[in-house]
């Protein structure tokens, strides 16, 4: 009877890990798993440098969960058309995520937060996407031209502005408030 149990349970656990058969599509799934884990913390690591809201642990999720969503359609032998949608479906579902990070401070359109934390959570999801359809190499060079606009490209700006002057906005002190200063500029 001991015995009978224990085969039938073997037999349930062996059907219900069938899913994958060989070593090398569990490998594949870790390295694709495991590779937008490591952007999402490159990319989560350096918006947490400045105090960002959305740090680490978000941008290792939005990847991850990103990859596994397209990664299990297609081990499940979805056609193009299907992967379509659910690449339409994640956008969509990335796009109420990221809205969600972005606040509007009093009256003036210049006082908006958490524009830049939205586009990379935005962007985390699709390098999350690139590795989940095993398009690795197109993943990490997205990260690190990521990591340059979110890094290198304000610190550009402010040489930029050093050389050419602010922007005209910030020329007026009206009733609106004023541009955001240097050190505002840089930390975005």
């Amino acid at each position: 009877m001991a015995d009978s149990l224990w085969a039938k349970i073997n037999e349930v656990f062996a059907a219900e890990f069938s899913d994958v058969g060989e070593i090398t599509q569990v490998l594949r799934i870790l390295i694709r798993l495991l590779l937008a884990a490591v952007l999402g913390f490159m990319l989560g690591f350096e918006r947490e440098q400045h105090g960002k809201a959305a740090g680490v642990r978000t941008h290792m999720l939005v990847a991850i969960g990103s990859a596994l969503f397209v990664l299990v359609p297609q081990q499940g032998g979805s056609t193009s058309a299907d992967m379509s949608r659910v690449i339409q479906g994640l956008v969509a579902g990335i796009g109420f995520l990221c809205a969600g990070t972005i606040l509007k401070r009093g009256r003036d359109e210049r006082h908006v937060e958490g524009l830049t934390t939205a586009a990379g959570l935005w962007m985390t999801a699709a390098i999350g996407m690139a590795c989940g359809l095993g398009r690795e190499l197109t993943a990490i060079i997205s990260a690190l031209m990521a990591l340059v606009v979110l890094a290198l490209v304000p610190r550009l700006v402010a040489l930029v502005e050093h050389v050419v002057g602010p922007p005209a906005a910030a020329h007026h002190d009206g009733a609106q408030g004023s541009a955001p200063s240097e050190d505002d500029r840089i930390s975005r």
